[in-house]
């Protein structure tokens, strides 16, 4: 349970969902989390839950898609060991459904949001002589999911920003991965559905829930388990790959 000790970590969207997930495991494991979110309320309570874990932690009230906001609290908080770009918003819609504004608010969080913080973070982690970075992508990086365009093509840079990242800084001791989940039941989810299917929302859960092989959504934990591991010295032999956590989704959705 100390995979992480004496490290600090940012994670983008700690505050909830998969974010909050693995911010309470890094720090169970004995990182400094740094959690930078837009939701006060959601980042709090993570840093109090952690606390009162006994762990260390730290919200930083911070838009990802502004450059300067998150490069003041990279500097801010000095050491850097790992980074987690979590931060991310959905998008349902093809081309034809996907307004000018659409796309540019997708892309300023998912792909800028991203962009913002490997920015920031990459010279504090020359400096200091390696540190391991994990993109969150999707399956949807993988395999044409209906209605949603530009979500596909924020998660579709992710995954090669991953790649150019990890080639760029091998020689720096900088690691960089992603992993590509499929569905995960998260609150936003469940709004989700109560939004869109008000009065079919067990019907909708399930039928979204069984379009895995697996016959599941994942659960927060079980992406953040992953994300220990990836960020962890047991895969220091690991960059430049992305790894489908789907059930089966890629590759037995037949």
């Amino acid at each position: 349970m100390n995979k992480l000790q004496g490290k600090s970590a940012i994670i983008t969207g700690g505050g909830s969902g998969i974010g909050r997930a693995i911010s309470l495991l890094f720090a169970s494991n004995g990182a400094h989390v740094h959690i930078l979110d837009l939701n006060t309320e959601g980042a709090a309570q993570v840093v109090g839950e952690i606390k009162d874990a006994g762990g260390l932690a730290e919200a930083h009230i911070c838009n990802v898609s502004i450059q300067d906001e998150v490069l003041a609290v990279v500097n801010g908080i000095g050491q850097v060991d790992v980074l987690v770009n979590n931060a991310g918003i959905a998008h349902v819609g093809n081309l034809e459904g996907c307004k000018s504004e659409d796309f540019e608010r997708v892309f300023n969080v998912n792909v800028k949001g991203a962009y913002n913080a490997l920015y920031a973070v990459i010279p504090v982690m020359k400096r200091q002589g390696g540190g391991a970075i994990l993109n969150l992508a999707s399956i949807a990086a993988w395999v044409g999911i209906a209605d949603r365009f530009a979500y596909s093509m924020s998660k579709g840079a992710i995954f090669a920003m991953s790649l150019s990242v990890a080639r760029d800084y091998m020689a720096d001791g900088i690691r960089c991965n992603s992993i590509s989940p499929a569905r995960v039941h998260t609150p936003f989810v469940d709004g989700f559905i109560s939004k869109n299917y008000p009065g079919q929302e067990q019907e909708m859960f399930d039928k979204l829930s069984k379009s895995q092989p697996i016959g599941r959504m994942a659960q927060p934990e079980e992406i953040a388990k992953l994300a220990l591991f990836l960020c962890s010295d047991d895969a220091g032999f690991i960059t430049g790959n992305d790894y489908p956590i789907d059930g089966g989704f890629i590759k037995l959705n037949n």
